[in-house]
């Protein structure tokens, strides 16, 4: 899955905004998202980290996860065409 597809969806967008503001815990991550359940954020989480757009660290039982902003620059690429207008 590629980055537009993944910033496409409005739950991945909801963690995306959590994870600007730093590292988060997949609990954390899932109470900004109520409405899906915690195995469905696993998911959205899954798919964000395949493409490259996340990463995870264990520490102890918990898993934290972080932005990878350079994963970013293709998405910042694209939308560079239109700020000017």
């Amino acid at each position: 899955m590629d980055i537009f597809e993944i910033v496409a969806d409005p739950n991945r967008r909801a963690l995306l905004d959590m994870l600007a503001g730093g590292e988060r815990t997949a609990g954390e991550l899932a109470s900004c998202v109520p409405k899906l359940t915690q195995p469905a954020v696993s998911r959205h989480l899954r798919l964000m980290r395949d493409s490259g757009l996340i990463e995870v660290r264990p520490e102890a039982q918990r898993r934290i996860y972080a932005l990878r902003p350079e994963a970013l620059l293709e998405l910042d690429a694209w939308l560079s065409r239109y700020r000017r207008l």
